[in-house]
């Protein structure tokens, strides 16, 4: 079967689409056709090993997978051949035509959503649901600022934000990405290629600050949001697609603040119970209707390379995805 391989640490271009192995289905795994796989930061990370987790080479990228179950492995029960299902990886065996998958890692894809779609469901919006529900504890009425909102990780969190009841505002580095953001349901954006964040920030919270700063960017734009913070607010660190920042520790003293770190991809192996619980409210959500997924790319596998590189360029809204059989 093809698959995308990562020979040597480097930049997506140095990846390579060739041959190789078949899986085949162990004690409690699964073996899935893949349809659609998503493309994410860390996959970017991990490729030019600086991501927290490191992968000996040579690897297979990609930490998540929908498609069709292809072969059950023993002791398996829930799921049978032909069952639509998406999957995580724990970070590597995504990007290949038949992904191998732990079946307490993989959940039942309803017909009615695509798998396109569906990917990201357990990485994105895992991830801002742990943030937000179980580590930010964002209450109704609250004020959500989220950095990097167009952004897979991001958009997720402006949907559940919403959802939570929270007053959403977006920050992003173009008028596009932010019109996006308001599609999805933000109350107030944040143009910080054009605005200044901190101060934008105060003037849509009257002065007030914001409750919850969830952030996926990092760099400078960290401590900016860290100074429009409100008394006793919480930050999510959730990533550093601009680099990591460097904050100033008397800010957290003055706002009585937290600074709270997200690392869903550790949770989910640390916590398997709570891991499970997020998996069923998003679910619950997606079979409802009320998770609207955006899907601005689709790559061949082939192609992945030129999906990481628009990713690493910052050119992606929403999330792209990897369909073998396109």
């Amino acid at each position: 079967m093809k698959a995308i391989v990562c020979k040597e640490f480097g930049p997506p271009e140095k990846l390579v689409f060739e041959e190789i192995d078949e899986p085949h289905a162990g004690e409690g795994e699964l073996v899935i056709e893949s349809r659609a796989s998503t493309v994410t930061f860390p996959d970017a990370l991990m490729i030019e090993d600086k991501y927290q987790f490191r992968a000996p080479v040579p690897f297979v990228p990609g930490g998540e997978a929908a498609g069709v179950v292809v072969e059950v492995g023993s002791g398996v029960e829930g799921f049978a051949v032909g069952d639509r299902v998406i999957g995580s990886t724990m970070l590597v065996g995504g990007f290949q035509e038949k992904v191998l998958v732990s079946a307490s890692a993989t959940r039942p894809l309803s017909k009615s959503v695509g798998f396109a779609e569906a990917t990201g469901l357990l990485y994105a919006y895992g991830t801002a649901h742990y943030a937000l529900k179980f580590r930010g504890v964002l209450e109704p009425g609250e004020t959500l600022l989220v950095l990097g909102a167009a952004g897979n990780v991001g958009l997720a969190a402006v949907e559940l934000g919403k959802l939570m009841g929270a007053r959403v505002i977006a920050a992003a580095s173009s008028r596009e990405k932010l019109s996006v953001c308001r599609d999805r349901g933000a109350d107030e954006t944040i143009d910080y290629s054009r605005e200044d964040l901190k101060t934008r920030a105060k003037e849509l919270t009257k002065g007030g600050g914001v409750d919850v700063i969830l952030d996926c960017v990092g760099g400078d734009f960290a401590e900016a949001a860290l100074r429009a913070i409100a008394w006793e607010g919480r930050f999510l660190v959730i990533g550093f697609t601009a680099g990591i920042p460097r904050l100033p520790l008397n800010l957290t003293l003055l706002k009585s603040c937290q600074v709270i770190g997200v690392f869903y991809g550790a949770m989910v192996q640390k916590q398997p119970e709570l891991r499970d619980e997020i998996a069923r409210d998003l679910e619950e959500l997606m079979s409802a209707g009320k998770l609207n997924p955006y899907v601005s790319g689709r790559y061949a596998l082939e192609d992945a390379p030129h999906a990481l590189r628009a990713l690493l360029d910052r050119r992606v809204t929403g999330k792209v995805v990897v369909e073998p059989n396109r």
